[in-house]
């Protein structure tokens, strides 16, 4: 007996079309390998439990203080139908921090796209039990895999919002990356009266993952998530951030052609450009901006003063409103973190990789982004 959302799946023309044939393979064979794919992406939302479970099983998160903008958008938005939210990808704990922040406003959670490498374990278990994450294999070109998980993708949002990632997996070297458009083609694909995307930006104060990802920069090969938990652990020790998470207005769907290539690519690239006016400016961004590697605190804060003008005339959602405030707010945390230190009224650079990481979180809203000399 096949569940609805296989036989729905199943039914569709583009997985009948794979069925009979139009990506040479056929029959018994073909139809396996979608049976095999559907059955890898099937995930089940126990909400209620996943609420008692989410302080024990991560106490890191309270490390985290968590800061929504805008959520009355958010909550306008799911009364009106079907929501799909898009962000940006920082770190590990965005997965949670992000459903955190709606489930604590009062916005009923979404099913999340999450890389296959978390489903692992216990934590598989939770996160395809509980959570009701779907596991994602980026990068991978099987047209059998393609077809299944957008074709699973636009079954789910007839019963379900959804939250992904287009970037595909964390940035390591800061930037907001360019997006990959697949679960963006299933959304614009799904059958359902009224989907809106809400574009959402998360920003922290301090990447918990902030040394491991830019000593890296590229990211080469996934490691076992087993081993990021760890690295993880070690740099959880005296660990504090702020996490901010901002909705902006939702963009309709509608006049887009989902079965143009450039159409999905254009609209995938308006959304990015959304969450980058979102994303909050913090001080420890605008510092390592700023920073010589040397210079004294009263011309670290003329610098930051000139990067924050800049940023404020590309209309950026600045978190700290001069140079005075971004250096007392920023550099207690970045020389805790090892990345600066300060001796006798000047500011050296310690780190030097870690800090160019936190100054491209803002390539994208400044002019000259690659002009770091640090």
């Amino acid at each position: 007996m096949l569940d609805d959302i296989t036989q729905a799946v199943l039914s569709r023309e583009e997985v009948e079309r794979y069925l009979k044939g139009s990506h040479g393979e056929s029959g018994r064979a073909a139809r396996e390998r979608i049976h095999g794919y559907l059955e890898e992406l099937r995930t089940t939302q126990r909400y209620s439990i996943y609420r008692v479970l989410k302080h024990p099983l991560y106490p890191i998160f309270r490390k985290i203080d968590r800061i929504p903008e805008h959520v009355e958008t958010v909550r306008a938005a799911t009364r009106a139908g079907r929501v799909v939210y898009v962000s940006n990808h920082k770190s590990h704990t965005d997965y949670l921090v992000e459903l955190l922040v709606l489930d604590e406003s009062g916005v009923r959670p979404p099913i999340i796209a999450a890389g296959i490498n978390l489903f692992g374990g216990p934590l598989g278990l939770l996160n395809r039990h509980v959570t009701g994450a779907i596991p994602i294999r980026r990068n991978t070109k099987d047209p059998a895999y393609l077809i299944t998980l957008k074709a699973y993708v636009a079954e789910l949002l007839k019963k379900h919002d959804f939250f992904f990632y287009p970037e595909g997996g964390r940035s390591y070297s800061g930037e907001i990356k360019n997006p990959k458009t697949g679960l963006m083609h299933a959304a614009l694909n799904a059958d359902h009266g009224h989907i809106v995307i809400v574009p959402t930006a998360i920003a922290y104060d301090l990447v918990l993952e902030d040394h491991v990802l830019a000593r890296q920069r590229v990211k080469r090969s996934q490691k076992p998530f087993s081993r990021e938990l760890a690295e993880m652990v070690r740099y959880a020790v005296g660990y504090k951030s702020r996490a901010f998470v901002t909705f902006g207005k939702p963009i309709g769907i509608d006049g887009v052609d989902p079965t143009s290539r450039s159409e999905v690519l254009a609209f995938t690239h308006t959304v990015m450009d959304a969450i980058g006016r979102l994303y909050k400016v913090l001080p420890t961004a605008v510092v390592a901006n700023a920073m010589r590697p040397s210079i004294t605190r009263r011309d670290l804060q003329a610098r930051a003063d000139a990067v924050l003008d800049t940023l404020r005339a590309a209309g950026a959602n600045l978190g700290v409103q001069s140079g005075a405030e971004a250096v007392e707010s920023a550099l207690e945390p970045l020389e805790s973190r090892g990345i600066i230190v300060v001796e006798r009224g000047r500011v050296r650079v310690r780190e030097r990789n870690v800090l160019r990481y936190y100054a491209r979180t803002l390539d994208h809203l400044l002019a000259s982004p690659s002009r770091r000399t640090h």
